[in-house]
C-alpha cells in the first residue's frame, strides 16, 4: 500500500547533482503533503519525495570517493528518500541500512533502491538513543531544527567516539553545530519551490 502510494505520487528522474542515481521525486510539494494527510491523520512533511541539498552533497562525496564506504557497514540516518543509502550501496558499502521514523520514507527508500538495482535494508523507528555499531554513519540535512539537532548530534558524536566514520551533509541550516571538520563544499541544485533559490552552497562535514 505504501509503496503504491509512493509510486503513484512521484516520478523517477535523475538527481540533479548525482545523475548516476534515479530518484522518485514529487512534482508538486504542497499537493503531495495534502495527499499524505487525506486519511485524516496529521503526517510529517514528505521529506522522502525530494533530493535535498545535504543528501545530494553527501551522495556526490561518497560516489567520488568510494573508499570511504566500500566494504563497510553503513547507516543512513533519517534517510528520507534513501538517496544517500543508494549512493553508499553503489559505492560498494555492505550492508547498507536506511533508517527513518516515517514508514512512507522507508517505502520510498526501498523503491529507490530497487530502481537503482542496489540492496538496502530499512529500519523504522527512532535510533537516537541506541548504540549499535556501524562502520560509517551518514546523515543528510539533519540540523534544520533546534529539537532535531539537539537529539541527533549526541548520537553522531557517540558513533564517532566508537570509531565510526560520521559524515553529514548540510546546506547552512540554522542549527549546524560548531566543532565539525569540513571535508568538501559543493554548489548543489535544489527545487526552488522548497528552498526559494536554485542552488545551495552545501558542505560535507565530519563529526569527530
Amino acid at each position: 500500500m505504501l509503496l503504491e502510494f509512493v509510486r503513484a505520487h512521484t516520478v523517477s528522474a535523475p538527481v540533479p547533482f548525482v545523475p548516476e542515481i534515479k530518484l522518485r521525486q514529487a512534482e508538486e510539494p504542497i499537493a503531495l503533503w495534502e495527499a499524505t494527510e487525506a486519511g485524516g491523520a496529521e503526517q510529517p512533511p514528505p521529506f522522502w519525495a525530494f533530493a535535498w541539498a545535504g543528501g545530494q552533497a553527501l551522495a556526490r562525496h561518497i560516489l567520488d570517493d568510494p573508499e570511504l564506504v566500500a566494504g563497510r557497514s553503513v547507516l543512513d540516518l533519517a534517510t528520507g528518500s534513501g538517496l544517500v543509502a543508494v549512493a553508499a550501496a553503489k559505492a560498494g558499502a555492505r550492508p547498507v541500512t536506511a533508517n527513518d521514523i516515517d514508514p512512507l520514507s522507508l517505502a520510498a527508500a526501498a523503491a529507490n533502491a530497487a530502481d537503482n538495482r542496489v540492496e538496502v535494508t530499512t529500519i523504522e523507528g527512532d535510533l537516537l538513543d541506541t548504540d549499535d555499531r556501524y562502520g560509517v554513519v551518514l546523515a543528510g540535512d539533519v540540523f534544520y531544527s533546534r529539537e532535531m539537532a539537539g537529539r541527533v548530534l549526541p548520537y553522531l558524536r557517540r558513533a564517532a567516539g566508537r570509531g565510526s566514520l560520521v559524515l553529514v551533509g548540510d546546506p547552512g541550516r540554522a542549527y549546524l553545530p560548531e566543532g565539525l571538520v569540513r571535508r568538501a563544499t559543493y554548489d548543489v541544485p535544489v527545487p526552488p519551490a522548497l528552498e526559494s533559490v536554485d542552488v545551495r552552497r552545501t558542505t560535507v562535514w565530519q563529526v569527530v
